[in-house]
């Protein structure tokens, strides 16, 4: 029998623990080794970038437990080659943990996204919604193309997504490991919260030959 899941318009510091701990006797129960497991260390296959969104959580979208995949999260899902933090999770999944996928999952109805294709001035986040701008600028000629807010919207999410992987497969972090030998695919994936699921963009690269000449290093 699962834990009960708190009702959100009750949720409170006192509920999340009690949470935890109703969660920690229903997995005991299922499974009495599994924390002496767990807590053994970690081999997750797969790195997930994706959005901070609290409806998009990596495990629970794709079905798969503590321990399979190393998630990176930030507002909108974005990767740039200025954000340390960001390169430090992909240095250490790839270098360390030997991940062999690296996934990068938006989702339609993006608020950051929403955000950047208005003109609002919203606060600190104006600064790192520029870099979804520069995606819309980047292809301004599409998107000028698509009438339709809705339909616009959704594309400014996909192709968010997919320069976010381009982005991944550019950095000398993949294109080192690649270099190496090491089995490594990027991915660019959109989550859909309408029906709950994930469409693959098609952007899948693994190796070097996949790397545009004008960011080729080493």
């Amino acid at each position: 029998m699962c834990a009960k899941t708190i009702e959100t318009e009750n949720i409170s510091y006192e509920t999340l623990l009690q949470g935890n701990r109703d969660w920690v006797k229903d997995t005991i129960d299922n499974d009495p080794n599994f924390f002496n497991k767990l807590s053994e260390g970690q081999n997750p296959p797969v790195l997930w970038i994706g959005c901070s969104d609290s409806r998009v959580p990596a495990n629970q979208i794709t079905n798969t437990k503590p321990g399979d995949i190393f998630v990176h999260r930030n507002i909108a899902n974005v990767v740039v080659h200025t954000d340390m933090n960001m390169l430090s999770v992909l240095d250490y999944s790839v270098n360390v943990l030997k991940v062999k996928h690296v996934i990068v999952c938006g989702h339609y109805g993006c608020g950051g996204v929403k955000a950047a294709l208005g003109n609002k001035q919203v606060g600190i986040i104006d600064n790192w919604l520029r870099n979804i701008r520069d995606v819309y600028r980047t292809h301004e000629r599409e998107m000028a193309t698509i009438k339709d807010s809705d339909q616009r919207f959704d594309r400014l999410v996909e192709l968010n997504t997919i320069e976010g992987a381009s982005n991944i497969m550019n950095t000398s972090i993949v294109q080192a490991a690649w270099a190496n030998g090491q089995d490594l695919a990027v991915h660019a994936c959109v989550y859909s919260l309408k029906t709950g699921i994930i469409k693959d963009m098609k952007v899948t690269c693994n190796c070097l030959d996949d790397v545009a000449p004008a960011f080729k290093v080493g």
